[in-house]
């Protein structure tokens, strides 16, 4: 058998596609599966945006561009940072990437040395430690709860960071729990973070997905001193419905960006020319479409909350922003007996109820379920009976 490398022995697949794979497979022997586990909108992407790519393929936009990006789109890159977060931003402050996770790995693998800490709360995104661990760092978790609408504060900065501390994560919107830094929040544990001489990456991917009047603020936005060394990741997959596309940046300071230009020079090399042309499109034309979507999210998330919220042993939160719900589910195991995980629950769901969901492990949050509910409100309610009923008969 082959030696695979050793610096995989700490690295996990991803749950969600694992459970997003499993469910397909049931699909495609006929069951009806209803998923709640995939992260991407089942809008399709706006016309004029795949317009703007067979317009590209019309043209010749086949071959290699600048591995970096194609400066049209750094340049309007910048221009959207400038005026959603208020702070200047020049092209070379912008690498265009496979998607906004690539964005995400190019940072971690310019910035890290082997050892270095990386702060990350949970509940997190499933890719954050494992980018990390492959960088060399060492991730450093600390718990959020609900009750403290799943932020970090500055307090909790100061009880988990070492001199071996380099970085942290905030996620605001969050996958998987839909939490939202208000402004008093951000500016905190960006001016904590700052002061502590620590690089802040600003996971932003979500920040037009939000509801009930609040606010994203980026921590970019309220930086004061030590602004260089706050680098925002961003994209058109959740915005624009082009998960597929394949589309992301990274936004900071020109060193880190030449450093990351470097990695994917000798790695991916440039996005797809006629996907940066697609995301061209998207970014600078007015999004006219997305009031209507975000207002649908909104009555898709009621209807969850309400639902997971009503079954004896669940308890959910409303989230602000993004499109998944993570409802706490302890009390429905200690019923069930012990031993018994979330990661039993969700496939217990699947096997029985034919309902996705994933696992709160996985996001570091164990005894929780993620639910998306980027899918249709009649998926939604017809999910939610099944999931009623057979948490019922536990």
């Amino acid at each position: 058998m082959a030696k695979i490398s050793g610096r995989l022995e700490k690295i996990k697949p991803s749950v969600t596609l694992a459970v997003t794979q499993k469910a397909q497979e049931l699909r495609s022997r006929g069951e009806d599966v209803i998923s709640f586990s995939a992260g991407e909108p089942d809008f399709s992407t706006p016309e004029h945006i795949v317009e703007a790519a067979k317009m590209a393929l019309d043209q010749g936009k086949t071959r290699y561009t600048p591995v970096a990006g194609v400066p049209e789109l750094r340049q309007a890159v910048a221009a959207q940072s400038e005026e959603v977060r208020s702070v200047g931003c020049k092209p070379e402050q912008v690498i265009i990437t496979v998607g906004a996770k690539h964005a995400l790995y190019g940072f971690f693998q310019a910035v890290l040395d082997p050892g270095d800490q990386v702060v990350i709360p949970t509940p997190y995104w499933v890719s954050y430690p494992d980018q990390v661990l492959l960088a060399g760092g060492e991730p450093v978790y600390f718990e959020t709860t609900a009750k403290n609408n799943w932020i970090l504060t500055p307090q909790d900065l100061e009880k988990i960071a070492g001199p071996k501390t380099k970085v942290v994560i905030i996620n605001t919107p969050s996958n998987p729990t839909g939490g939202l830094y208000s402004r008093e929040a951000t500016e905190a544990i960006t001016e904590k973070a700052l002061s502590m001489g620590l690089w802040i990456i600003t996971d932003e991917i979500y920040r037009d997905l939000i509801y009930d009047g609040a606010k994203h603020v980026s921590p970019l936005s309220v930086a004061q001193d030590g602004a260089e060394r706050v680098f925002v990741v961003d994209g058109v997959s959740k915005t624009y419905a082009m998960t597929g596309w394949r589309i992301g940046w990274g936004i900071g300071d020109p060193d880190v960006i030449k450093a990351m230009s470097k990695i994917q020079g000798q790695s991916t090399s440039n996005p797809a020319a006629m996907a940066q042309a697609a995301a061209l499109a998207a970014i600078t034309t007015p999004a006219d479409f997305l009031p209507g979507w975000v207002r649908e999210y909104k009555e898709r998330r009621d209807v969850i909350v309400e639902g997971l919220a009503a079954m004896p042993g669940v308890e959910c939160v409303t989230p602000r922003g993004a499109f998944y719900v993570l409802p706490d589910v302890t009390a429905v195991l200690e019923r069930m007996g012990g031993g018994v995980t979330d990661v039993d629950l969700a496939t217990l769901l699947l096997e029985k109820a034919l309902v996705a969901t994933v696992p709160g492990s996985a996001f570091g949050a164990p005894g929780h379920l993620r639910f998306s509910y980027a899918t249709s409100m009649d998926a939604i309610e017809a999910g939610i009976i099944r999931v009623g009923e057979t948490l019922a008969k536990l």
